[in-house]
């Protein structure tokens, strides 16, 4: 669904820290604290991982999956496969 690189950077792109994600989503600020210090896919309750989703999209960013193409359009980051 999310990984927390990809949390991380979302937030890196909105200039915004943790403690206003946690508040754009209604989720508590250990809760995002825990969610970018794990490792790979994000784990957790799944209405908690979908108010973050939704909160990212809200303010304009597109979360983009392994292999999936980009639906929107402006500036955007991804990583490469290792080679």
């Amino acid at each position: 669904m999310i990984t927390a690189a990809q949390m991380r950077a979302a937030r890196a792109l909105l200039g915004i820290d943790q403690r206003r994600l946690a508040e754009m989503a209604g989720v508590s600020l250990p809760t995002i604290q825990r969610m970018e210090t794990s490792q790979g896919h994000v784990r957790g309750v799944v209405s908690t991982l979908t108010k973050i989703v939704d909160a990212l999209a809200a303010a304009g960013v597109e979360l983009i999956g392994n292999d999936q193409p980009s639906q929107g359009r402006g500036r955007g980051v991804r990583l490469k496969e290792p080679a």
